[in-house]
């Protein structure tokens, strides 16, 4: 692991910004400005890795991700019958309920054009520098990065407000600017942002990781593309197929003999299926990933000899872990039923009584025992301090790679012996039944379990259809179509009259 690349995160706070826009009416997007020039790329990098930190709150446990996650069949948090855990704003996302004034919502979209803020700031700088010639790969990379910060805001909110400076007159607020022109926005940012970064091929993959290569983008615009139909009313399928071949033909990824290998503290430095990821290092002050701290129950403590007793917060459904087969390796990763230390004794309280982990009966008031856990982030081999884990956080994978030309491949050409055999790769490689066949449900049934709590699930269903008619846990109705896209929250309106509420809300 390059640690390197997290020391230098770790000074980054004394150094440059973190705070970007928080507010719409403020008129500085960041404190650098064009008079801060920077003399090499060693010190414009102290910079942009302060935009990768923030963008990691969209797959770490922070509320753009907690947002996204809370309206899916994979995700709840239930309020426990000691008191703590409920939130109002979160059961409202889980029933599909959220309304303007949702403060997970408002927390999130701080979140987002935060990160957005500040990569106008950054690139704004190394623009004005006068050494920005040596500085083309850096501002590709800052490009790109704000382009992924604009791609969750779309995904999210739709109807944005699109800003590319890091000063705003506040006599001239901006407005909410049309999805599909955002949409244009970040496919043209990330297209030119990929003629000056390099290719995966061309880097020292270990001292380089994990910052965007050629085929980062390549990924995200993949990604984008699969849900072009959603974001623009054209599909893309086609676009889909050649941005996972800028990827495939590289040579350079594959899957890793096991899907935990990507999220276990040792092993993820060797994975030659990382494609973007934000490395985390709580020893060298340098970011840390809390994802134990807010899911497990109490006494994972003792089962895994932690330096702090878990939260048992995050949970997943009933619904989630159905969809794998028993022999597949992924279902391994979901704690149900009766829980064992490493060595297979019971798991008990102090009382004598075995951990039994069941499905959540009461989102307002559940007990210790309910809830399934999701155990993606091992505790495993990780370094801690505190109750902070070394394990970086993933944002892009070789597996969805796979799968998003496999999709694609069928909504062209239906169930090709191509598609199924990019499934068949993913599911062999955690040891679930050949398939012979694909349909829409076996796809979008295959990326739930592959990606389980990796932040694509909300996307994957408005594309599937089931987000609206799904149920599931405690959404039991039908979801007006309106609700694909949240409210821009109340707060940010106030602030500046100049944006337009999406429909509905």
């Amino acid at each position: 692991m390059n640690k390197r690349f997290k020391i230098i995160a770790a000074g980054l706070l004394a150094t440059t910004l973190l705070a970007g826009c928080t507010k719409l009416e403020e008129e500085k997007f960041g404190s650098l400005s064009p008079d801060n020039y920077y003399a090499n790329e060693q010190a414009a990098l102290s910079s942009v890795v302060g935009v990768y930190q923030l963008l990691s709150y969209n797959v770490d446990i922070g509320d753009p991700w907690r947002m996204k996650e809370f309206s899916t069949d994979e995700f709840i948090v239930p309020g426990r019958a000691s008191g703590g855990w409920y939130d109002q704003a979160n059961v409202d996302l889980t029933n599909h309920k959220q309304d303007a004034d949702n403060k997970t919502i408002a927390r999130a979209w701080v979140n987002i054009f935060q990160e957005i803020g500040t990569a106008n700031a950054v690139l704004e700088s190394l623009q004005a520098s006068p050494n920005k010639d040596k500085l083309k790969a850096l501002i590709a990379e800052t490009r790109a990065l704000r382009a992924y910060g604009y791609f969750f805001a779309m995904d999210n909110w739709g109807n944005v407000p699109l800003v590319t400076v890091a000063r705003i007159d506040p006599k001239d607020l901006p407005k909410t600017t049309a999805r599909a022109e955002v949409y244009k926005f970040i496919e043209t940012e990330m297209l030119a942002a990929v003629a000056d970064l390099p290719s995966v091929k061309d880097v020292n993959r270990a001292s380089y990781y994990p910052r965007f290569t050629k085929e980062s983008v390549y990924t995200a615009l993949a990604y984008m593309y699969l849900n072009a139909q959603v974001y623009t009313g054209t599909a893309q399928w086609q676009k889909v197929i050649d941005m996972c071949n800028n990827v495939i033909n590289t040579g350079a990824y594959s899957l890793t003999a096991k899907a935990i290998d990507n999220f276990a503290s040792p092993t993820q430095a060797a994975s030659t299926e990382i494609i973007s990821a934000f490395t985390k290092d709580p020893t060298q002050n340098a970011g840390n990933n809390q994802f134990i701290l807010y899911t497990q129950n109490g006494l994972d403590r003792l089962r895994y000899n932690l330096p702090f007793g878990p939260a048992n917060g995050y949970s997943t459904t009933q619904v989630a872990l159905d969809k794998y087969e028993d022999q597949d390796v992924r279902k391994t990763m979901v704690q149900y039923g009766p829980q064992y230390y490493l060595d297979g004794t019971p798991l008990k309280y102090p009382n004598g009584t075995q951990l039994v982990l069941i499905p959540v009966q009461d989102i307002v008031a559940a007990q210790d025992n309910e809830g399934y856990k999701v155990l993606k982030y091992t505790p495993v081999g990780a370094k801690w301090s505190g109750f902070n884990a070394d394990n970086d956080l993933i944002l892009e994978r070789y597996s969805n790679i796979l799968l998003m030309k496999a999709e694609a491949i069928f909504r062209l050409s239906g169930s090709t012996t191509e598609a199924v055999a990019l499934v068949n790769q993913v599911r062999t490689r955690s040891n679930a039944t050949s398939l012979s066949s694909i349909t829409l449900k076996i796809l979008e049934d295959e990326r739930a379990r592959e990606f389980l709590w990796e932040g694509c699930r909300r996307t994957d269903m408005i594309r599937f259809g089931t987000f609206f008619t799904g149920t599931w846990a405690f959404k039991t109705g039908v979801t007006a179509d309106f609700r694909k896209i949240y409210p821009i929250p109340n707060e940010q309106i106030k602030a500046n009259p100049n944006l337009t509420q999406n429909t509905g809300y």
